[in-house]
């Protein structure tokens, strides 16, 4: 039986994120935080709350998109470590945080949550910061 649902972003990541574009599962939106390169994959399948519930297809591809996120974000940056998570406790549209992490930034080493308040990008910065990003979130889209 189809579903008649149809994905929509939920209102809390829409104004807190900058859509970058889209992978073959996941929205790609920048968190409006210029304190971190901090990257959030949303797969858009409607009424999604945890990993488990999308098919294992599904599944794949978000570890990849998860993972090919991950690797390019890390080779851009040049971070310490990267957290990737999926909290869901103030928005509970499934949604994996991609937070590049270095050892001198505000928070180290605990979490980003609750350190400071956010940061907001300047026009400027968010236009370097989309160009920036292009590239991989163009793999992405290619599924390579």
């Amino acid at each position: 039986m189809a579903s008649d649902k149809v994905f929509e972003i939920h209102r809390r990541l829409a104004a807190d994120t900058h859509l970058l574009g889209c992978g073959q599962l996941c929205e790609v939106r920048l968190m409006n935080d210029a304190t971190w390169p901090w990257i959030i994959l949303v797969p858009q399948r409607p009424s999604v709350r945890e990993i488990y519930e999308l098919t294992e297809v599904d599944q794949q591809r978000l570890l990849w998109e998860s993972s090919t996120l991950g690797r390019g974000l890390m080779a851009l940056f040049g971070g310490d470590k990267l957290n990737v998570a999926a909290l869901g406790n103030m928005v509970p549209q499934l949604h994996l945080h991609h937070i590049v992490r270095f050892e001198d930034d505000p928070a180290w080493p605990g979490p980003v949550w609750g350190k400071q308040s956010p940061r907001s990008y300047e026009p400027e910065a968010l236009a370097g910061m989309k160009l920036r990003l292009q590239p991989l979130v163009e793999s992405l889209a290619r599924g390579a």
